[in-house]
């Protein structure tokens, strides 16, 4: 059980940290700044396309779990934590040009069906996005065509962003290596 608690505390340690690693540096006085001017600013909106590679598999998994239920087991394989850091691309192939990082975990969270929470951090690292993030936090019915999750925020170009993650399955294996299309419309100032 203290095994647990030390990985949890990690894992929060870790995803803390997550949301200031890749960001737009400025200090506290010119995000104020920013926040005084947010009246005379327009509201945009943009459209992201990317492709989310989660690979469990190899001698570089990209996700890899870091705590699961002692004794309980289901088909859901609910209990389940996964920590990822997957490559975002911009083609569903591996070697298409690297956009970003999916950071964060995801989760079984349903006894019934194939049901994952995911907190997961868009981390974008080219054009005009390069230094802002995306932040996802919702329940993701993996085995439905298409999946609706919640943009919650963002930093850099994508601050107080509110959005959407529509998600498809492109390719899965046995292994558990999965390929994900992702559109996200989000709006932001």
């Amino acid at each position: 059980m203290g095994r647990f608690y030390i990985l949890l505390t990690l894992c929060s340690i870790i995803l803390m940290g997550l949301s200031s690693v890749h960001c737009i540096d400025e200090d506290p006085v010119a995000v104020e700044d920013w926040f005084k001017r947010i009246n005379t600013m327009k509201e945009k909106i943009t459209k992201l396309h990317f492709y989310f590679h989660d690979i469990v598999s190899g001698n570089s998994p990209t996700a890899m779990r870091v705590a699961q239920p002692a004794s309980y087991t289901s088909l859901t394989g609910f209990g389940n934590v996964m920590m990822a850091d997957d490559v975002l691309t911009s083609g569903p192939e591996p070697n298409s040009t690297v956009v970003g990082r999916a950071q964060g975990i995801y989760a079984s969270a349903s006894m019934e069906d194939l049901g994952f929470l995911m907190t997961m951090n868009f981390v974008f690292s080219d054009g005009d996005f390069n230094g802002s993030s995306l932040s996802l936090l919702g329940r993701n019915p993996v085995l439905h065509e298409y999946r609706e999750m919640p943009i919650v925020g963002g930093s850099g170009v994508f601050r107080l962003a509110r959005g959407i993650a529509t998600a498809k399955t492109c390719s899965f294996n046995l292994l558990g290596d999965a390929v994900v299309e992702y559109n996200v419309v989000v709006s932001h100032y």
